[in-house]
């Protein structure tokens, strides 16, 4: 189907087509995310797991069960994100600003699956028990559910060639919001929330040096998802409506009741300082900073149960920055809040 010529002043950031032209720049916002996210630079080689190695025999069955599940999980959510970056978002976001940044963020997610690649390495040395890991989305009930739920949104919009109706582009819309709000924002912070109960117990401090950079990245895409939200709905209103709204509010609700589904295979009958009534209080907070920060009603009102996560805004991060100013962070100005994601 061809495209009729849009005058550049009209041109709208989901329209069909492949805009190549970086000046003028109609989104320098998004150039920013991209100049913001190259400071944000690290390599797994400078991950340390040497002392997970002797702390991985101090793990009790239960922790160890909780751990190869994390790990299990970790094995394949990046590699989901990224193909939807690949297949939808690249596609449609037409906007060589954004387009920049998305290409980065693929990097990054990259980077991410070679870490956890580098994990289960480390943490499962059994040819056989990597392999039951990668396959997982297959063979783990809990772990299928989440990947279910993810591949569903992405079959939403993969074979849309272009955003040509007000119903495609919800959909497309709903699928941006999926990703960022119910997988990276909700799946993958309720696997940070682990790996920083092991942390404030004094254990596997390599996998938290690596999840407070895998953090940083993924705070990083979540704002540049729901600013292009937010400029679909400045440039489209009325593609926000309440049956829009509604759907966005049941799909964090299902991610909030896949992601305690996993917490019920993970923490079993409960295990020091973290069980499946903490964790769904936990998810819930987090679903209503994703609520609250697109504009729509909170659906829970719980508070952050963990202490220990509270703590990561604060102290974690400022080691981080004391340790690895020079090697990981190049000139980063401005500040980090945790505040609204936990």
């Amino acid at each position: 189907m061809t495209t009729p010529s849009v005058p550049a002043e009209e041109k709208r950031l989901l329209d069909p087509g492949f805009e190549l032209t970086l000046r003028p720049m109609r989104y320098p916002d998004f150039y920013e995310h991209y100049r913001n996210a190259i400071k944000n630079t690290w390599t797994v080689e400078e991950v340390d797991l040497a002392s997970d190695v002797a702390d991985l025999a101090k793990l009790t069955a239960e922790e160890r069960h909780l751990l190869g599940r994390l790990v299990a999980f970790f094995a394949t959510g990046d590699s989901i994100v990224s193909n939807n970056l690949v297949l939808t978002l690249y596609k449609h976001i037409n906007s060589p600003e954004a387009r920049l940044y998305l290409s980065r963020q693929l990097f990054e997610e990259a980077v991410h699956v070679q870490f956890y690649l580098t994990l289960l390495d480390t943490y499962l040395p059994d040819p056989e028990d990597r392999n039951a890991a990668f396959a997982a989305v297959e063979n783990i009930p809990s772990i299928r559910e989440k990947a279910q739920f993810c591949f569903r949104w992405i079959n939403e919009v993969e074979k849309l060639d272009s955003l040509q109706t007000k119903a495609d582009r919800r959909r497309f819309l709903l699928n941006l919001i999926c990703f960022a709000a119910c997988i990276e924002g909700l799946f993958f912070y309720g696997a940070f929330a682990y790996v920083y109960w092991f942390r404030s117990r004094g254990l596997l401090h390599g996998l938290a040096t690596g999840t407070n950079w895998v953090f940083r990245d993924e705070s990083m895409h979540m704002d540049f998802a729901f600013q292009v939200v937010d400029t679909v709905r400045e440039e489209e209103p009325d593609l926000w409506d309440d049956e829009l709204a509604a759907q966005v509010t049941g799909m964090l609700e299902e991610a909030v009741e896949a992601e305690l589904q996993f917490a019920r295979d993970l923490c079993g009958d409960g295990l020091p300082g973290m069980n499946t009534d903490s964790m769904r209080q936990y998810l819930e907070c987090v679903a209503d900073q994703r609520l609250a920060r697109l504009g729509l009603p909170i659906r829970y009102g719980s508070e952050n149960p963990f202490g220990f996560m509270e703590l990561q805004g604060v102290q974690e991060l400022t080691n981080f920055f004391e340790r690895r100013v020079s090697a990981y962070q190049v000139a980063v100005e401005g500040t980090v809040s945790f505040d609204d994601d936990f």
